[in-house]
């Protein structure tokens, strides 16, 4: 079985930063740790103009938060702690200077929506459906809601976080301003792509950087924020409600 990784390769100014986890793409601590920070990193490369962020396999793109490591979770400070991962790569994704381009090639359930919603520009297949099942689970999305709401609204975003046990289509998801295309196959999906990242390539970097401040103007506030709703998640994770849920994943 391969091991969980995030790997990083820059060719001709595109920087494409992969993660993978055999539990369906999930997202531990350590991978959660390490996409922040070489997202971080990328965004500070001066040999990089756009970043391309997907994961390995081809079916599910992100199945979310690690459910073994919830389980885990046994007091609030250790809680926070792991819902702050994914404060942390939301933050900096916000705050990477350059054009973060995501190829969401499957399902996508949970954190990996919030991870959808934060990308510049996000492009995906058909297979592509997205869940928010925080609710399922005695939790809700409140890390990544900040993110999803300013992708798909409030409408679109309480529509998703009530109704938890559905997936919405890449169409729908599309509709709503998630993904800018949707393609019939992995393979379109990627030759899109490149195309794509190859043709920003080609704007001014510091254009692109002033561009990315606009985009994101109101979300200054979002490394407190993000940290207030991680530990909201935190105290919700140790809940009696929530550990009934989670003994169902063991």
């Amino acid at each position: 079985m391969t091991k969980p990784y995030v790997k990083k390769d820059i060719k001709d100014k595109i920087a494409t930063i992969e993660f993978f986890h055999p539990a369906h793409n999930s997202l531990p601590s350590d991978i959660l740790a390490q996409l922040a920070d070489t997202i971080t990193k990328v965004g500070h490369d001066d040999d990089v103009l756009v970043v391309v962020l997907k994961s390995g396999g081809d079916r599910t793109f992100c199945a979310g938060a690690s459910f073994k490591e919830l389980i885990s979770i046994n007091d609030e400070q250790t809680g926070e702690k792991f819902f702050s991962g994914f404060a942390n790569v939301i933050n900096a994704m916000r705050k990477c200077p350059k054009f973060i381009i995501g190829r969401v090639q499957g399902k996508t359930v949970g954190g990996g929506v919030g991870l959808a919603s934060s990308m510049d520009y996000c492009m995906a297949t058909k297979y592509a459906a997205i869940k928010l099942s925080e609710l399922n689970l005695g939790i809700g999305p409140f890390v990544v809601g900040p993110a999803v709401e300013r992708k798909l609204g409030v409408s679109g975003m309480s529509q998703i976080a009530i109704d938890a046990n559905t997936f919405y289509t890449a169409e729908w998801a599309k509709g709503k301003g998630l993904y800018a295309n949707v393609y019939d196959s992995t393979e379109d999906l990627d030759i899109a792509i490149a195309e794509f990242a190859k043709n920003l390539c080609e704007y001014n970097p510091e254009a692109v950087k002033q561009m990315k401040q606009m985009f994101w103007r109101g979300t200054e506030d979002w490394d407190e924020l993000l940290k207030e709703r991680a530990k909201i998640s935190g105290k919700l994770v140790l809940s009696s409600f929530t550990k009934e849920k989670l003994k169902r994943f063991k």
